[in-house]
């Protein structure tokens, strides 16, 4: 009986959940064209080989291969094309994203922690969108924390704010701040939380230099990329 019960509860959730995953995907395929055309994707992004082999081992180590979501070693809950997918459908002031920004909204509120939405759009977008123009499209407008006040959005501008200088005269080193500072921007902030900051940039270079692994796919931390005592 509790069993039935169970069943009997659980069934017109999963139908819930089948429904908005649908609806999700479906705004994403109808209406990618006029949001493109809206929004025109950036210009080729200015990465040396060197540099997005770093950004890609450390945000999206399957992005070349996966289908807009990843189940890698230190992925995470976000994939590259995910990010991509939210900011592309769901940015304030695009054409015909209204009613879906609000429905959306509403869904992050409620279960931000579990939501597949993004999930659903990123599939839609990696069969639309090339991987290299996925790659240029978050370069350009990845979020990068605050500079007094303002948001600072794409590599470029942080290189500029944050190095003090362009993005392609940056070395490795430099590069690796930048990309360690994605995943929490405001947290690892190099001028408001330096040390933490230096303790991330020190474990994904030990990650580069294949010294350490993710621990498994919520590893984004890095924590095997640290010695017994705590010092990467």
């Amino acid at each position: 009986m509790k069993r039935f019960v169970r069943t009997a509860l659980l069934l017109p959730l999963l139908l819930l959940v089948a429904a908005y995953l649908g609806l999700a995907a479906a705004w994403a395929a109808c209406s990618y064209d006029s949001l493109a055309a809206a929004l025109p994707l950036p210009h080729p992004g200015v990465l040396s080989p060197r540099q997005s082999a770093i950004l890609l081992a450390v945000e999206d180590p399957d992005f070349h291969t996966h289908p807009g979501i990843s189940l890698a070693a230190g992925q995470g809950v976000a994939t590259l094309t995910s990010a991509v997918a939210r900011d592309f459908y769901l940015r304030d002031g695009q054409a015909g994203a209204g009613l879906m920004q609000r429905f959306y909204a509403g869904v992050q509120r409620c279960c931000k922690a579990i939501d597949f939405g993004r999930d659903a759009m990123a599939l839609v977008l990696d069969a639309r969108m090339s991987k290299t123009r996925q790659l240029d499209y978050y370069i350009a407008h990845v979020y990068m924390g605050t500079q007094a006040g303002v948001q600072v959005r794409g590599l470029a501008l942080a290189a500029l704010l944050y190095a003090g200088k362009p993005l392609a005269a940056l070395d490795a080193h430099e590069f690796v701040r930048l990309v360690a500072m994605i995943k929490a921007p405001n947290h690892y902030h190099p001028q408001r939380r330096p040390a933490a900051l230096a303790e991330r940039v020190a474990r994904i270079e030990a990650l580069l230099a294949g010294k350490c692994r993710p621990a498994g796919w919520s590893d984004t931390l890095y924590e095997a990329c640290t010695s017994p005592q705590g010092t990467p």
